[in-house]
């Protein structure tokens, strides 16, 4: 059962937007086992059967083909985002820094499967709930993480910054920080102090990566609703109700790359439509919710 967002709903993997970082699971399950694949993420999978949600399960395991729900760019989208954020921490840490902070962790598991540098501290932040399913549904697998995990089960819209320090985070060392699939789901304001606090709790030489969308053109965001709710209706008639449209908050906001360079941060970046191009997998069509302008971003605070 899903519910339009308001201040200070909270959630599980299994309800509101948290379901979205199962569906992200579910892709990285599908795109993992692709012939083709650019990544590869063995906890997705069993993640997804544990939150236990049928129909994703389902996808996860093959046992539904990705036309029944978003088709084929869903995985494709899958596989260059992991593949981004994959080489933007391995990067990062390759270049000397020790800590990264994962904001909305949900179900990442890079924590469990990069090949972190010795020395590596791992800070995930995600609702307490969260945090606790994934900690141990990974420990009942027998899975063990590859750097210095530490967890700040904490809402973003709580004192985050704290709940990291709390568990070791030092504002004074550069940091490698991830945003991944989260813009969106903040109303806009709560962006820009995200993006704000990131900004403060960094040093000289922290790295960033998040994605950009760029503002709706008059009638955009109409249309991105009805196909969100096209794509619901399709989840819906098998038994999962996400009712993505109303997770989402739309109309104009800060487009986070250049506020992010207002900040100081120098940032380059590819959108969806060419890394797709450059990975040699199917375009995006007009039913694409509107993904292809997208930029995911990634940069350096001098």
């Amino acid at each position: 059962m899903t519910s339009i967002r308001h201040d200070g709903d909270s959630w599980d993997l299994a309800s509101s937007v948290g379901t979205t970082a199962t569906a992200a699971a579910a892709a990285r399950a599908m795109a993992s086992r692709a012939a083709d694949s650019l990544v590869d993420d063995p906890f997705a999978e069993p993640l997804v059967r544990a939150v236990g949600v049928p129909l994703l399960i389902r996808l996860a395991t093959g046992e539904a083909t990705p036309d029944e729900s978003g088709g084929q760019a869903w995985i494709d989208i899958a596989k260059i985002r992991t593949k981004f954020y994959d080489e933007f921490f391995l990067d990062a840490t390759n270049a000397g820094i020790r800590q990264v902070v994962i904001l909305a962790s949900g179900l990442d598991s890079r924590a469990y499967r990069l090949p972190w540098p010795a020395g590596t501290v791992v800070y995930e932040v995600d609702q307490p709930q969260v945090v606790e399913f994934k900690t141990r549904a990974l420990a009942e697998l027998g899975a063990a993480p590859t750097a210095d995990r530490r967890t700040a089960a904490v809402d973003l819209r709580d004192d985050w910054p704290a709940a990291l320090r709390a568990v070791g985070f030092d504002p004074a060392r550069p940091t490698a920080w991830s945003a991944e699939g989260l813009l969106g789901y903040l109303p806009p304001e709560a962006q820009d102090r995200l993006l704000d606090t990131i900004t403060e709790l960094s040093a000289p030489g922290s790295r960033v990566a998040t994605e950009s969308r760029p503002n709706p053109r008059p009638g955009e965001d109409e249309k991105t609703k009805e196909q969100l709710d096209r794509l619901s209706e399709s989840w819906r008639a098998q038994g999962f109700d996400p009712d993505m449209a109303k997770l989402r908050y739309f109309g104009a906001r800060n487009e986070a790359a250049p506020y992010l360079t207002d900040c100081g941060w120098a940032l380059t970046g590819s959108t969806i439509r060419d890394l797709l191009a450059a990975h040699e997998l199917a375009p995006l069509t007009d039913n694409d919710v509107r993904m292809g302008d997208v930029r995911y971003v990634s940069g350096i605070l001098a």
